[in-house]
């Protein structure tokens, strides 16, 4: 026997709406998942930007940065620039014997000790990041007002040695011109100017609150 017409139409009204209620709970379910996952993604986006400037942007002793740059009237970046050249953050001795962040030679920061006037400087004290960037800016503020404040030349004098962009600079104004960095003789220390000059212009751009910007 069928049963009577209204308990059919009861039994179908009833799973329609036990279906209208599953689609609910799955579209407010669906709803909250998006939420959840936004939340997620607009928490975890400034440190996944954080790692991918520290692997492709590294900066450390911003503080000392900051200071060496205020005391000896350098732009912050430029310092970070020059350590991120030579270094990348990461120190270690150089074939050639130069050690710490800067990757400063022995024989330089004696000279700039006695020039400074320095009296307990030792050559160990070039791993200590403290002194290797101190030494190493105080190498750049002599470089700039030895070439006048142009920061290529002095970048240039860091890699590739004073007394060759001495040289450099006398044949191009011997011959009625100025020193650019395609005309510097060296590949390696062209090649060293343009990434400490566009490496400058990154990380003013990258940490402006780290390195006293803002």
């Amino acid at each position: 026997m069928s049963p009577p017409a209204a308990t059919v139409s009861a039994h179908r009204s009833g799973g329609r709406g036990r279906a209208a209620v599953r689609r609910r709970r799955l579209t407010v379910m669906a709803i909250a998942g998006a939420a959840i996952l936004v939340v997620a993604v607009a928490m975890l986006l400034p440190l996944a930007r954080k790692a991918v400037n520290e692997i492709g942007l590294p900066l450390a002793y911003s503080d000392v940065i900051r200071q060496q740059a205020a005391d000896k009237h350098l732009d912050p970046a430029l310092i970070a620039a020059v350590i991120y050249a030579e270094t990348k953050f990461d120190p270690r001795p150089s074939s050639a014997g130069a050690e710490g962040l800067m990757q400063i030679l022995p024989r330089t920061a004696e000279y700039l000790a006695r020039r400074s006037g320095a009296t307990t400087f030792t050559v160990t004290d070039l791993g200590t990041p403290t002194v290797n960037i101190a030494y190493g800016s105080y190498y750049l503020r002599y470089l700039l007002d030895h070439y006048g404040g142009q920061e290529m030349l002095a970048v240039a004098a860091y890699n590739g040695g004073e007394t060759n962009v001495d040289r450099w600079v006398a044949e191009a104004r011997s011959a009625g011109g100025q020193l650019t960095v395609n005309e510097i003789p060296f590949s390696q220390t062209r090649a060293y100017v343009d990434k400490v000059l566009q490496a400058q212009q990154d990380y003013r751009h990258t940490y402006p609150s780290q390195l006293g910007y803002s």
